[in-house]
């Protein structure tokens, strides 16, 4: 493992990061909840991941109804009806300012990626090799979404 430290070590930094940045971009107000998780059947699915000093992943999950929403304020315009490049988009900066924000607490010498952004929930991630995760529930006036943290051993 690049880092001696755990993903558990940063579940406050990401609360704050993320209850800022949604306040702050699409002027939605999230909280952390005690949600059990469970799977949407239409969802969007945006991540980035970190390279270099430390390796790691952030995981965002939400229903596409929030993500259309999110949509709506970040671009001003209307709300859309369907998963297109706007919401792509939308959702793409959202989870690339959070990573960024999170970079700054991470040790130094971390390299973010492109985000990527996924519809529908039937796909499937694997990682090579170890790694630790931790599932963070947070809800908003649309109801859950989950925000997952993924440190991947060397």
């Amino acid at each position: 493992m690049s880092s001696m430290l755990q993903v558990e070590c940063y579940d406050g930094e990401v609360e704050r990061i993320v209850r800022d940045v949604l306040l702050t971009m699409p002027s939605y107000e999230t909280y952390p909840s005690g949600d059990a998780y469970s799977a949407f059947g239409d969802c969007a699915t945006c991540a980035v991941f970190f390279a270099g000093s430390w390796q790691e992943g952030v995981i965002i999950e939400w229903p596409l109804s929030m993500a259309f929403e999110f949509t709506s304020r970040l671009m001003r315009i209307a709300a859309p009806t369907s998963f297109n490049d706007d919401v792509c988009d939308a959702l793409g900066e959202l989870v690339n300012v959070i990573g960024g924000n999170l970079k700054s607490v991470l040790p130094p010498g971390a390299s973010l990626s492109i985000p990527m952004v996924l519809e529908d929930s039937h796909y499937s991630l694997r990682i090579c090799g170890g790694y630790r995760s931790e599932r963070m529930a947070f809800s908003g006036i649309d109801g859950p979404f989950w925000v997952t943290l993924i440190e991947i051993d060397d």
